[in-house]
């Protein structure tokens, strides 16, 4: 069986058994959020690498396009869109730098030269010797040199090749490094830099107008992805997302989010970590996730498995560095080890 983690956020951990190419998927429509606010959901398609959702805001000078995608079929919708509007792309925000929300930047900047990148340099460290996607790199370049890849598999590692070949297409030509409101094609934004949370850097908007929150994979449903994370920063960034007045949230993977479905993801994740950091079984750790989510996971059995196989997953790979990704800059905070020692009777 194919795991979530195994299908989410690197295309260089993708280890696909395909016989034959996954069909190339038409992303559905995009949907109309609030007056001048677009959304085109991300389409999970079997043997394939994920794209993350897109949020379209209709700005005075353009377009603003908050995270690209990863397949030509994705950045294709979001330029159909433009042509439908008759309206330039004038800017690209990245909520972060993993591949599934940046690797169509190029695809887009190739039609609308003049499109601005925002985003934080947390990209910068990625792709540095040693970086995670460097480190990365390394083994895709040797998986494409099998002579009997499936046809799936080598087309997913072509395009994280393609992409790191020409990595200047994930930096910011405006970089984000501190919060605050900041006019973006002409429309004002409530713009937040979270540090230390699902990478080095998260970039995540309010639109005060429409009360929409984007906020990339500060939430993913049905499970966090903790490839690249800071635990205890990543609960400040969602802290930081419930103290705005949003009426609306847009994952990076997922349906949009009510406050009470963001809140149920939120209330969810502390715990979760506390139990990683405590010495409980990872079964009872998976076990509260799913049921303090099973608004948002659904009744289906099968699909409450697969979120508690993964979460199982993500409790030995957060506990084989002090509960965090081993790619986390931060240390564990006190107030962290805390929490555990105060659940502690909860879990054991």
């Amino acid at each position: 069986m194919v795991t979530i983690q195994g299908v989410l956020i690197f295309l260089s951990l993708l280890v696909w058994q395909a016989a034959a190419p996954a069909p190339q998927p038409t992303p559905e429509p995009p949907v109309q959020l609030a007056p001048g606010v677009s959304f085109i959901r991300s389409v999970a398609v079997p043997g394939r690498g994920p794209d993350g959702n897109t949020v379209i805001f209709d700005a005075p000078d353009g377009l603003v396009v908050v995270d690209t995608g990863r397949h030509a079929y994705h950045s294709d919708a979001i330029l159909a869109f433009a042509r439908a509007k008759q309206r330039p792309i004038v800017a690209i925000v990245n909520t972060h730098w993993h591949l599934d929300h940046s690797t169509g930047n190029a695809r887009l900047k190739a039609v609308f030269p003049n499109a601005r990148i925002y985003t934080s340099t947390a990209i910068d460290r990625a792709v540095a010797p040693g970086g995670f996607l460097a480190r990365n790199l390394v083994d895709a370049e040797k998986m494409a040199a099998q002579a009997d890849l499936p046809p799936v598999t080598r087309e997913e590692i072509q395009i994280f090749l393609g992409t790191m070949r020409a990595t200047g297409g994930l930096r910011p030509d405006v970089p984000l490094t501190s919060s605050g409101t900041m006019t973006i094609g002409g429309r004002a934004f409530d713009v937040h830099v979270s540090n230390d949370a699902v990478t080095d850097a998260d970039v995540w908007l309010y639109d005060p107008v429409s009360k929409i929150a984007v906020i990339g994979d500060i939430v993913t449903v049905p499970v966090p992805y903790f490839e690249t994370a800071c635990p205890d920063g990543w609960k400040s960034a969602m802290d930081a997302v419930w103290a705005t007045a949003f009426d609306t949230v847009i994952p990076g993977h997922g349906k949009p989010m009510t406050r009470a479905d963001f809140d149920t993801y939120r209330q969810g994740f502390a715990p979760f970590i506390d139990c990683v950091r405590s010495s409980a079984d990872a079964g009872t750790c998976s076990a509260a996730w799913v049921t303090a989510t099973s608004s948002l996971i659904g009744e289906d059995a099968a699909r409450r498995k697969a979120v508690a196989d993964n979460m199982n997953y993500y409790v030995s790979y957060l506990r084989k560095t002090a509960g965090k990704a081993a790619d986390c800059r931060a240390s564990v905070s006190v107030e962290g080890r805390r929490g555990a020692l105060r659940r502690l009777r909860s879990f054991d």
